[in-house]
């Protein structure tokens, strides 16, 4: 279920914060070592996407090694009025899921007001990517969120298998039970799809 409108809009005000926290340094760097990126996964980049859950961490990893500022946490009250918090995940690491060597290459622009993208832009997993970075753990969020993606047509059966299988060229390890994992989320998706289709 979506978000109503009003906690739709605290939600994205609170990510604005964080990121104005986060790019507040960049303004005294040396121009050479800009822009910075920063590519956000998890329920952040859903939540822009669909709207349909909001997320208390932001997951993201950066272009450039980078010493992140103090408080990155910020307080704000959703449309019911209860206290809500949004965090910068510090833990976050894209290294150990699923991952298409060209996703932060194929990433989306999110334009932020206020944040000068030639200094500080913040770029969103495209849909087909964040779906296939949901694979490896391939808990029931991620289920759900790889149905999301699939209903709104953000994200095919046919790409989602193809992203998925050339990401795992680049891994090691239990490649057998990523294969099995590719195959649930592409039942997932193929079965959201269609459930929309027949809504529609």
């Amino acid at each position: 279920m979506s978000p109503d409108p009003a906690a739709r809009k605290e939600y994205v005000a609170a990510f604005r914060e964080v990121v104005s926290r986060i790019a507040a340094p960049l303004a005294s760097a040396p121009k050479r070592q800009l822009p910075v990126r920063m590519y956000v996964a998890g329920g952040a980049a859903m939540h822009f996407y669909t709207g349909e859950r909001i997320s208390e961490d932001v997951d993201a990893v950066f272009s450039h090694r980078f010493a992140l500022p103090e408080n990155l946490e910020v307080s704000y009250r959703d449309a019911d009025g209860a206290a809500r918090l949004l965090y910068f995940d510090r833990q976050y690491n894209d290294a150990f899921g699923l991952l298409h060597e060209a996703a932060h290459d194929d990433s989306v622009p999110l334009a932020i007001g206020g944040i000068d993208p030639a200094v500080f832009e913040v770029r969103l997993l495209a849909p087909v990517d964040l779906a296939v970075s949901k694979i490896a753990r391939l808990s029931d969020q991620d289920r759900g969120d790889i149905a999301a993606l699939a209903r709104r047509g953000l994200v095919t059966t046919r790409a989602l298998r193809r992203r998925a299988e050339e990401a795992m060229g680049g891994y090691v390890g239990d490649l057998d039970r990523l294969r099995t994992s590719i195959d649930i989320a592409c039942r997932i998706a193929e079965e959201a799809a269609q459930g929309a289709r027949r809504r529609r």
